[in-house]
């Protein structure tokens, strides 16, 4: 309105200046963003990438996605803003403590009091902006204000965005933790490997280094959960480990005198996967609607539904390890004579429900519960600060941030490369 505040001035009275200005500096930035894609497509397609080729047209329509959501919320804002509800039902399942609710807090919970008198004259700077259409109405409320839509808005960019970047940062740490593989795979060309590995050699299957590894006391029940539990921290992959799996590979799909680069076919597996967990799903956008729905204030979602992300992880490290250890006795108990290298026949029995894409789903579901937590506490500190109400704990928050970082580390640099290279041999 032309006769508004300063701070709500419509283009009615604002220079053309200002307006070709940030009309020019969006188009660019969005222009420069395409371009980069465009040719990021391109370096893909000359590299002959095809799975990173079509995890990049994922991120292409997670964006386009996010377009469509941000025109819908920005030309229903309005009409939003005047849906009106009952007084109750506004004040049921709120995220924080009512303005009367705090005021009957004792002196021991002054911060919060402060923190709400800090709310209420933010609350009337905006009132003078914003009409609230349903205060001619007894006992009614607006469904949503339009800074809510506006805060909303922010949340579900932000939640895009950070889950492209955790996917992007999961893709990153597990070539870096393939790097040391290389090593292992270069070593198969020397003689000391086909000495070693020689066709007409025989030994017990007991004196092998792969079964002498996954044997023992990692096979008394209940003991060898507890091994694989901290297996998947220290030496989660060995270098016997890696070119047993890789002699059971090439036996079971090639001449077993081939010289299949291994190494290069995983990491071509770690791509075909990582187009599955850069998307974002229907059923991963409806877990964050039930999330936003059950951040009640006392229910503590948020705070018990953090430690899901790492208790799946957890688990899914565990079993991975623990499918390597029931390979090795399998090969143990199928014959008490190895002749050359030992070899794993492949096999979906390992796994969960004979199906080994479970396990991705679930590192799927993991890292978007993480994203979700980051993009949660950034979003919260961004539009409310540091000390709302969504951190009255602020120490449990630091403390949960930096788990969040630890278990995106530990799902990109150990559980995603285990996962690529077990199933290979499934």
């Amino acid at each position: 309105m032309a006769g508004g505040s300063s701070g709500d001035l419509s283009l009615e009275v604002t220079p053309t200046w200002a307006v070709a200005l940030v009309c020019a500096i969006m188009v660019i930035i969005s222009v420069m963003i395409e371009h980069g894609i465009h040719k990021l497509g391109k370096w893909f397609q000359t590299r002959q990438k095809k799975a990173m080729n079509e995890a990049l047209e994922k991120i292409k329509a997670e964006l386009m996605l996010l377009g469509f959501i941000s025109l819908l919320l920005t030309i229903g804002q309005t009409t939003i803003s005047k849906i009106c509800i009952p007084a109750k039902a506004g004040d049921i399942m709120l995220p924080c403590k009512k303005a009367h609710d705090v005021e009957k807090e004792d002196s021991d919970s002054q911060r919060r009091l402060l923190w709400h008198q800090e709310k209420v004259v933010w609350h009337r700077i905006l009132a003078g902006s914003t009409v609230d259409n349903c205060s001619k109405y007894k006992d009614k409320v607006p469904l949503i204000s339009q800074s809510g839509i506006h805060q909303l808005h922010i949340f579900i960019f932000v939640l895009a965005v950070f889950h492209v970047l955790y996917s992007v940062l999961t893709m990153a740490l597990g070539k870096a933790k393939m790097k040391k593989w290389k090593t292992w795979e270069a070593e198969t060309a020397s003689l000391e490997y086909q000495f070693s590995n020689d066709p007409s050699r025989f030994r017990f299957t007991h004196q092998t280094s792969f079964v002498k590894r996954h044997v023992g006391l990692s096979s008394t029940p209940g003991i060898r959960w507890i091994v694989a539990f901290f297996r998947q921290f220290f030496r989660s992959v060995t270098k016997v480990d890696y070119l047993t799996m890789r002699h059971g590979f090439i036996n079971a799909h090639l001449s077993p005198n081939s010289k299949f680069d291994f190494h290069k076919y995983i990491k071509r597996s770690l791509e075909d996967d990582f187009k599955v967990v850069v998307g974002i799903s229907f059923p991963l956008w409806f877990l964050a609607i039930v999330m936003l729905l059950l951040d009640v204030y006392g229910w503590y979602t948020l705070v018990w539904i953090s430690f899901v992300p790492l208790i799946i992880l957890l688990i899914v490290g565990m079993k991975l390890e623990i499918v390597i250890m029931e390979m090795a006795h399998e090969i143990q108990n199928r014959t008490s004579v190895v002749k050359g290298a030992p070899i794993i026949e492949p096999s979906n029995k390992f796994f969960w429900f004979n199906r080994p894409q479970w396990i991705l789903f679930l590192i799927h579901l993991t890292l978007f519960e993480n994203a979700f937590q980051m993009a949660h506490f950034l979003w919260s500190v961004y539009s409310f600060g540091l000390k709302s109400c969504f951190h009255e704990n602020l120490a449990f928050t630091v403390a949960k941030v930096i788990m969040g970082l630890a278990l995106q580390f530990l799902c990109s640099y150990i559980t995603f490369p285990l996962y690529a290279l077990v199933t290979q041999v499934s």
